[in-house]
């Protein structure tokens, strides 16, 4: 199944978060923190402005992206988990 986001919404793909700490601890399953990174998998057309202008979208299929903590909707898709949010809900790309 393809999944394709509406107006200025992204699908990311959440990175594995990190299982050691620069000290060489391990950390638990039960204490890791929610990923803030992730991987963009689709993005959608862009928003409309009020204009009727059609506002292109910054990020593409590709980018790696910070995002909010607790931002978007956990969506499963084929049995693999994708979060989608507005593009503005993302802070960076890195």
């Amino acid at each position: 199944m393809t999944v394709k986001p509406l107006a200025d919404r992204v699908m990311i793909k959440a990175l594995d978060a990190e299982v050691k700490t620069a000290g060489g601890i391990i950390i638990p399953d039960n204490a890791k923190e929610k990923p803030q990174k992730g991987e963009v998998i689709a993005v959608g057309p862009g928003k409309i402005a009020d204009s009727g202008q059609k506002i292109a979208m910054e990020l593409k299929k590709g980018d790696k992206v910070l995002y909010g903590k607790y931002s978007g909707t956990e969506v499963t898709v084929d049995g693999k988990e994708y979060l989608i949010m507005r593009e503005s809900d993302v802070l960076a790309i890195i």
